[in-house]
């Protein structure tokens, strides 16, 4: 299989010919490792055209050695907005053609609130709940409409990232989850599916109250599997692993600041518990962030070559992992 036929497999609940698939939601050491700057936010939106296009060429290129060197099996254009995502995406789809699958991005309703927020949000709830509702209709609708724009342009995999709890559980109770969320993820879910997208819904902190809502919007895959908040990936996979591709558990606490065997021990466990029966995709609890160690990430990738391989051989557990990280593609010197 190619990454991009092994990602499939995984969104299918299916197992890959050999290596288990590989990819983050978010690459941002490329100028680290390739001198490569990802450019995005105000910089990129106030470009002129061809300065933009320029800066846009570059992010391709950045993704793409990023792909090359990690094997990951799809791309997904960040920190941009609007056209500026379509014209990625353009630019994406003329330089690797199907080698990859490319991921879009949109929102749903009701994520936490920034902090001089929280008092009205919370308040509107229980003052306007018809409000709410009819609020979270019109987003949904909004965000099906771009949703299926980004597929229009190239993308195969529509990612919905709404941060809906913290480390000590979700912002709403699971009944008000159950009332003002799932009806309408579900209807976001349902419609770029029926359209031809993969869905896959990301949100951090401890989702254990509502991980069956999530479940039920029938989304192809979640992410991130926050162990930071005490999400152990073993209870997830029991739970919904026959229902959902699980995606993530590295612990990304540990990548920032954990010794090598810190670091080994955690992608271990993701690995042991993800991949049995397919259905998992290897990366990291949350992004690969700025500021994080490239040989802790590279160290992850050595964890995957030498225990992520299906059909699972469980004699490996019992070997000690090693820490001699080797040469990859597009390394930097």
């Amino acid at each position: 299989m190619t990454p991009k036929e092994r990602l499939l497999a995984a969104l299918q609940l299916r197992e890959p010919d050999d290596i288990v698939p590989h990819w983050e939601l978010e690459f941002q050491l490329t100028e680290e490792v390739f001198g490569l700057p990802y450019v995005g936010g105000a910089a990129l939106a106030e470009a002129s055209p061809a300065e933009r296009d320029r800066m846009l060429g570059t992010n391709v290129e950045a993704l793409l050695a990023a792909a090359r060197r990690y094997d990951y099996s799809c791309l997904r254009p960040y920190g941009c907005g609007g056209d500026l995502v379509l014209r990625q995406v353009e630019l994406l789809r003329r330089e690797i053609g199907d080698e990859y699958m490319v991921c879009g991005t949109v929102s749903s309703v009701f994520g936490i609130p920034s902090g001089q927020k929280m008092a009205d949000f919370c308040y509107a709830f229980a003052d306007d709940p018809a409000g709410m509702h009819e609020a979270a209709r019109a987003r949904i609708a909004d965000s099906i409409e771009w949703g299926m724009r980004q597929v229009d342009a190239g993308c195969d995999i529509i990612l919905e990232p709404t941060d809906y709890c913290f480390n000590t559980g979700p912002l709403l109770s699971p009944p008000m989850f159950a009332e003002f969320v799932t009806p309408y993820l579900t209807d976001l879910v349902q419609a770029l599916m029926d359209y031809g997208a993969y869905v896959m819904v990301h949100t951090d902190g401890d989702i254990m109250p509502i991980l069956d809502d999530l479940a039920s919007t029938g989304a192809h895959a979640l992410h991130s599997l926050d162990p930071m908040a005490g999400v152990d990936i073993a209870e997830v996979k029991r739970r919904v692993g026959d229902r959902m591709c699980l995606m993530g558990n590295v612990h990304c606490a540990m990548m920032q600041t954990g010794t090598p065997e810190d670091i080994a021990n955690s992608a271990r466990y993701a690995l042991r518990h993800g991949m049995p029966g397919g259905g998992y995709i290897y990366s990291t609890s949350n992004v690969a962030f700025k500021g994080m160690p490239v040989a802790s990430y590279d160290l992850m990738l050595d964890v995957r070559d030498q225990y992520g391989r299906y059909p699972i051989d469980e004699s490996l557990w019992a070997v000690e992992p090693t820490f001699e990280t080797k040469p990859r593609p597009g390394k930097a010197a």
